[in-house]
């Protein structure tokens, strides 16, 4: 990812806390000679590294994953940038928060493994619900799932906020982001 200075974050805390809340996001990987991708949640475990999920076995995309480098991308909230809100000249622009994650991957089928990984997505998920479901299911559907286990590698972490911009600027964007439904990237912008 092409990251300027001033977009870089590196502190490992604002990055794991970034990551923890937009744990959704896309696993990239090759499949015969084809750049696949599939949408999903992972489980990230920041003390050994790894980032955790499940495909559908009928994916083809686990097939060829085990030892494959892949790349994973998690995104927050994003919005357009009018030139009109700044007081000095500009061009269109967009900002947002992104995080990119390299490792190496590898599947697994055990049961055991699968549904703690099932059970863990679960309960952090529901437990944002106000009448939160407790995990009932039987046992053999954890055979259509194939567990992905990622040891990373590098992340890198873009926060573009405008913080390219004159401290106006910044302030006139935040404005027109709460006004137009964007108050998660508005709040970011005052952490940046």
């Amino acid at each position: 990812m092409y990251i300027p200075k001033h977009f870089e974050i590196t502190d490992e805390t604002e990055v794991s806390r970034f990551i923890h809340a937009n744990s959704f996001g896309q696993l990239v990987s090759l499949h015969d000679t084809s750049i696949v991708s599939t949408h999903m949640p992972f489980l990230f475990d920041s003390e050994n590294r790894i980032l955790i999920g499940h495909l559908a076995k009928a994916n083809p995309q686990w097939q060829q994953i085990q030892k494959q480098k892949v790349l994973v991308t998690l995104q927050g909230d994003h919005g357009y940038v009018s030139p009109s809100w700044y007081e000095s000249a500009g061009v269109p622009t967009w900002n947002y928060q992104a995080v990119h994650i390299e490792g190496i991957a590898e599947s697994f089928t055990e049961p055991e493994k699968l549904k703690s990984l099932v059970d863990t997505l679960t309960e952090q998920n529901e437990s944002k619900q106000p009448s939160p479901w407790k995990p009932d299911y039987a046992a053999s559907m954890l055979r259509g799932i194939i567990g992905i286990e990622i040891a990373i590698t590098s992340i890198q972490c873009k926060f573009k906020l405008s913080q390219n911009r004159s401290m106006q600027d910044q302030s006139n964007v935040q404005k027109q982001f709460v006004q137009h439904g964007h108050e998660a990237l508005a709040n970011a912008m005052n952490k940046s």
